[in-house]
């Protein structure tokens, strides 16, 4: 198979001519002279008909693509993108149109590549240091005169009432850390800031002493895909143009088990004052998160978004193909799922209710983290969301929390390589346009 090749679009399966038809790898892609045809099948889900094409295309071996003829309108072209993109070859598709989309196209294909490489680095390339600088360097370089970043670390973190992110990072030789970006585009030191966002920044996650199986940890690296998601988002959004005030909130930690890791039966005392009893040292992702969001609250911002590889329990629910959504705004909830419309990125809601803040209950603090059952027991992916409705203000008023179960793959499927996806950066850009 060649290394390189033009890939055209048809809308008409009986367009290609059989007398010129070297391969036919199915009814989907064929070869014809020395081009690739993907041979849509009536109207229904073409994106998707065009994403399974691109990673059938992939495996036969082609290295590099360049989308050429008609019918290749922008979400097309992207749709091929995700699916034809790999480890190693995040950036290897060349895009046909106006100026204006291509320039579109590869501001977005470099963000994604940049986010699913750092997802995919091993836990003993990123650290939870590494993490915060590699984000705070790429931010930077988006926009070099409006980016402001500090860095809280290790034993500071207590000195600031980050409770959270301390004691689930320090059983680790890595230090936990949190990550403030300011991105200030209007010259105005006291802008007022128009959304905060806050990622789970977990390295690697063992489990701590509610230790994972082999199984289940092998790709525990992508835990911070909630981090690589919201900073590729604002750096998507920066690209596009956008000129409000947003700030960045990464909570990075390593959950690991040492003589001095945080234990099942210890309470913290949060900063605004709730007290939570470790059920499960395994759902570290909502201690850490809990700090993000109330840092996040301190801004004043309206919009409050948070975004992790939180439950197991929405992958169960979403089959891994949805990033799940819970907000108690019902607006908001509206707004983002417009948002993800717009840019063909799939979303699911799932419940979420005031009460779901009573289903982990604790005879010794104002809450449980999790339940001790496997899962944390039913309702767990809405119970997470529950937990982290107690540390964000105005009874849930402005935040959204997508829980991104669909953000990585442990292997491949018909649609995505092995690894890191991206899902989730282009609908929260697109949501900080409007807010």
């Amino acid at each position: 198979m060649t290394q390189v090749a033009n890939i055209l679009l048809s809308k008409n399966s009986s367009k290609a001519d059989p007398t010129i038809l070297n391969w036919q790898v199915d009814n989907l892609v064929q070869i014809v002279g020395d081009d690739i045809v993907i041979s849509l099948k009536g109207e229904y889900q073409l994106l998707r008909q065009i994403q399974i094409a691109a990673r059938k295309i992939e495996k036969m071996g082609l290295k590099h693509a360049k989308l050429s003829g008609e019918h290749w309108d922008e979400a097309n072209q992207w749709a091929f993108a995700l699916g034809f993109t790999c480890v190693g070859q995040l950036v290897n598709v060349e895009f046909t149109g106006t100026e204006q989309t291509i320039n579109a196209l590869n501001d977005k294909l470099a963000v994604y590549a940049w986010s699913r490489d750092l997802t995919n680095q091993t836990p003993e390339q990123l650290t939870p240091i590494k993490l915060a600088e590699l984000a705070t360097e790429y931010l930077k370089a988006q926009a070099p005169d409006h980016i402001n970043s500090t860095i809280i670390c290790g034993e500071a973190l207590l000195e600031h009432g980050w409770v959270g992110i301390y004691n689930v990072g320090k059983g680790s030789v890595n230090a936990p850390c949190l990550l403030e970006i300011d991105y200030n585009p209007t010259g105005n030191a006291d802008a007022a800031v128009s959304a905060s966002l806050v990622g789970k920044g977990i390295t690697f996650d063992s489990g701590g002493y509610s230790i994972k199986t082999s199984q289940g940890m092998f790709d525990m690296k992508c835990d911070m895909g909630g981090a690589a998601v919201v900073a590729g988002a604002l750096a998507l959004a920066i690209r596009q143009g956008l000129d409000k005030r947003v700030k960045l909130f990464l909570c990075c930690a390593e959950n690991m088990i040492s003589s001095n890791a945080y234990k099942l039966g210890d309470i913290l005392t949060y900063k605004n004052g709730v007290t939570v009893e470790i059920a499960n040292t395994d759902a570290e992702g909502r201690i850490v998160l809990a700090d993000g969001l109330m840092a996040a609250a301190e801004t004043g911002s309206p919009v409050i978004l948070n975004a992790a590889t939180l439950t197991g329990a929405s992958v169960m629910a979403t089959g891994g193909d949805y990033t799940a959504l819970f907000s108690l705004d019902d607006a908001l909830m509206a707004k983002t799922k417009s948002s993800a419309e717009n840019v063909n990125e799939p979303v699911w809601s799932l419940p979420l209710e005031t009460w779901h803040q009573n289903n982990c209950p604790s005879a010794f603090a104002d809450t449980a983290n999790s339940r001790t059952q496997k899962g944390g027991g039913a309702g767990g992916a809405s119970n997470a969301a529950g937990f982290l409705s107690r540390f964000v203000p105005d009874n849930g008023k402005g935040w959204i929390h997508l829980d991104l179960a669909a953000a990585y793959h442990g292997s491949a499927t018909n649609l995505w390589a092995t690894g890191a996806t991206g899902q989730g950066i282009a609908t929260i850009a697109e949501l900080l346009k409007t807010v």
